[in-house]
């Protein structure tokens, strides 16, 4: 009957540290870890002695260069050897929305994009993206990967969060006015709070309940350029006035 094989130990999570760590965060981990698993600390307790010298053997591999590369040679084969055999091709390609705030797509912002993919054996994957200003909702950004999934793509497409403030129909945006029933009669000037500030609305006279006063370049970024409209929909309540009359009909 074979010998059953030791399994390789795992420095690097004894420390919990990740491969590409630092000379000196292993140096900060073992410190750490040393000091709180210490027997003398633990009532010199059985599980405390074996993490000691866990933390002791990672210690001594990863705090010495060559012996850390011999280390990692050997886990890298280990992994190969026992990796299971995979006839499908492997996705390297990824797809993720997100939700932009309106005035970001106009003004532009940054994005973290980070990408947590259970094959990748470097680990997590972050990015940076800049979105532009005047970016249109739909666009779509390619982003591509790095390390083990060199080769692929992370493509993020932005899309308006939704805002209680407007309506989205395409790059127009629509918001409500209320308004007094003179201005409405008499036409005049109003403020409406826009994207990027405060924007005058020329309301003309005899304005219908429900009527929209349209803001050219308002609105959102175009895919071609330019931005939509700021329509901005009228509302008022009539002056209703019910009074009682004081004469009355009398018989002949």
């Amino acid at each position: 009957m074979p010998a059953l094989q030791t399994p390789l130990p795992d420095h690097y999570a004894a420390l919990g540290l990740h491969r590409r760590c630092t000379a000196d965060q292993i140096r900060t981990a073992y410190r750490l870890l040393a000091k709180q698993h210490h027997p003398d600390l633990n009532g010199g307790s059985a599980e405390s002695l074996a993490q000691t010298q866990a933390l002791n053997a990672a210690h001594e591999v990863l705090g010495d260069p060559e012996r850390r590369a011999a280390h990692d040679r050997e886990r890298a084969s280990a992994e190969t050897s026992n990796r299971p055999v995979r006839s499908a091709r492997i996705q390297k390609n990824l797809a993720q929305d997100v939700l932009l705030r309106l005035d970001d797509l106009v003004r532009g912002t940054r994005l973290e994009v980070r990408v947590q993919d259970p094959a990748n054996p470097d680990g997590p994957e972050t990015y940076l993206l800049e979105v532009p200003p005047h970016t249109a909702p739909g666009a779509r950004f390619r982003i591509p990967r790095e390390g083990h999934f060199q080769g692929g793509l992370v493509t993020v497409r932005v899309k308006a969060r939704p805002d209680p403030r407007f309506k989205v129909r395409g790059a127009d945006l629509r918001c409500d006015l209320r308004i007094s029933t003179d201005r409405a009669s008499k036409g005049g000037s109003e403020t409406v709070r826009g994207l990027l500030g405060t924007l005058r609305v020329a309301i003309p006279p005899g304005i219908g309940r429900g009527e929209e006063v349209e803001i050219p370049g308002e609105g959102l970024p175009k895919a071609h350029g330019g931005r939509g409209s700021l329509k901005v929909r009228i509302d008022y309540r009539p002056d209703i006035r019910i009074t009682r009359t004081s004469s009355t009909r009398r018989n002949g």
